[in-house]
């Protein structure tokens, strides 16, 4: 068994303020992501200035911030914001869902692209690449909260939260996700969108791996205890909601290459 780092969920304690890790995590998702976007900036658009470009980044994060916070109240918890509406304000007791801030930087997406003389598909294949940054940070702002573990086991790393009231060895399904929805899902869009692919297909590539990988952790991770699990006693609302990423990622995908060789053979 591992030891678990005891790490202060607060990085800098002003009083009144308190800037807490959690928080930093999603300015490095959102900052990293702007840097590696301003260098694949040119073969994007070679007339788009780093202005409009932040711009965009500005419209995707808020979409990522409130799209992730509706979704937690709409997904996984709402009947208690039903019966505390004020609730859904109070964003330090935590509660944001990933799918709804998918959604969010979807609708962010569509409406900058109307505006910007570009379709949805353009820029989601731009911004599909970035957003493990973001994935990976959050799951480690996860972890120095120590919450959002694993399931109860006797593997070597395991490790025992301070959080869990059972003080059991769990699987620190935190750094599952860090590894694979950061780091596995980063390089394999990085490196897959290297070369020019048809509109759609890294989108649908995003979307197949993440599903997956998401699919699979949610196995070893204990599910939201006023959910628990459902689809027959298996499934986890994690799981559910990534049914349709995978499938429609793979949809995506070959949607996206039929099309280029409709269009290639027609040229």
């Amino acid at each position: 068994m591992l030891p678990y780092p005891q790490i202060d969920p607060v990085a800098l304690d002003l009083g009144l303020i308190k800037i807490h890790w959690y928080g930093l995590m999603y300015l490095v998702g959102i900052g990293g992501a702007w840097l590696l976007a301003s260098r694949r900036l040119a073969g994007f658009d070679a007339t788009w200035s780093k202005e409009k470009l932040s711009d965009l980044v500005f419209w995707v994060a808020m979409g990522v911030i409130l799209g992730g916070r509706l979704g937690y109240v709409l997904f996984y918890d709402f009947a208690a914001y039903i019966a505390e509406p004020l609730k859904i304000m109070r964003v330090w007791e935590g509660g944001m869902s990933f799918h709804g801030g998918l959604l969010g930087v979807m609708l962010a997406t569509w409406w900058f692209g109307r505006r910007n003389n570009k379709s949805f598909f353009q820029l989601m294949d731009f911004i599909a690449p970035l957003v493990p940054i973001g994935l990976g940070a959050g799951r480690i702002g996860n972890f120095i909260n120590a919450e959002l573990w694993g399931k109860a086991t006797d593997l070597p790393w395991a490790m025992v939260f301070p959080t869990d009231p059972q003080q059991l060895a769990r699987h620190p399904s935190q750094l599952y996700q860090f590894a694979l929805e950061g780091l596995a899902l980063f390089a394999i869009l990085w490196f897959y969108s290297r070369k020019p692919r048809p509109t759609m297909a890294v989108s649908g590539m995003f979307a197949l791996c993440y599903g997956i990988f998401r699919f699979i952790v949610e196995f070893v991770r204990v599910p939201d205890v006023q959910l628990g699990y459902l689809a027959g006693g298996w499934l986890t609302m994690g799981q559910i909601l990534c049914l349709p990423m995978i499938l429609g990622g793979l949809g995506l995908i070959a949607y996206a290459y039929k099309r280029q060789a409709v269009l290639g053979a027609a040229q």
